[in-house]
């Protein structure tokens, strides 16, 4: 009957009583795979080999150079990151920083993913708990990965941009405030 009535509006007065179901976003892994976001719960997924599996927290760099969020198992929302500019990723992530912000600029004193460490999670650890504290650490861990590689360890990285991009996101990647 259902079907029917929907038929009818549709004939009618042009509306549509069936409802529209929201397509599952996807978007290649680097280093192999294909993430899947359901619209409905946020929760992601990675497929490899033909294996589906949950997305574990944490950050998860995207084919396009950007990182993805995920945390308590879904990823967390976002919007323009980089404002004026469009996001083509309905969910949270850092986009690829721009070339000429960051490219071959020596690092004095803390990187820029310590200094967002820092910024986080405390200078001594007190805000440890924080919710973007896991995912800065990720980030640390992966600008230091990077920089061991290089033949000149004290210049910035591709995730050193990132990290630079993440300090604007004030709302998620939020000061330290012990106590409150």
């Amino acid at each position: 009957m259902k079907f029917l009535l929907g038929i009818l509006l549709t004939a009618v007065f042009g509306l549509s009583a069936i409802p529209v179901m929201a397509v599952d976003w996807t978007t290649g892994l680097q280093g192999g795979g294909v993430v899947t976001v359901n619209p409905d719960t946020q929760r992601a997924s990675v497929t490899r080999d033909g294996v589906t599996s949950p997305l574990w927290n944490g950050v998860h760099r995207l084919q396009d150079g950007s990182v993805m969020i995920v945390n308590h198992g879904e990823v967390v929302p976002g919007g323009e990151v980089v404002p004026g500019k469009p996001v083509d990723n309905p969910y949270y992530h850092l986009q690829a920083p721009e070339e000429t912000d960051w490219e071959g600029a020596l690092i004095a004193g803390y990187s820029p993913c310590e200094q967002l460490t820092h910024h986080v999670c405390g200078l001594h650890n007190e805000c440890a708990t924080a919710k973007a504290c896991n995912p800065s650490r990720q980030l640390l861990a992966m600008e230091q990965d990077e920089r061991a590689k290089e033949a000149v360890s004290s210049r910035m990285t591709y995730t050193s941009g990132q990290c630079i991009n993440a300090k604007k996101d004030v709302e998620y990647f939020s000061a330290c405030r012990p106590g409150k």
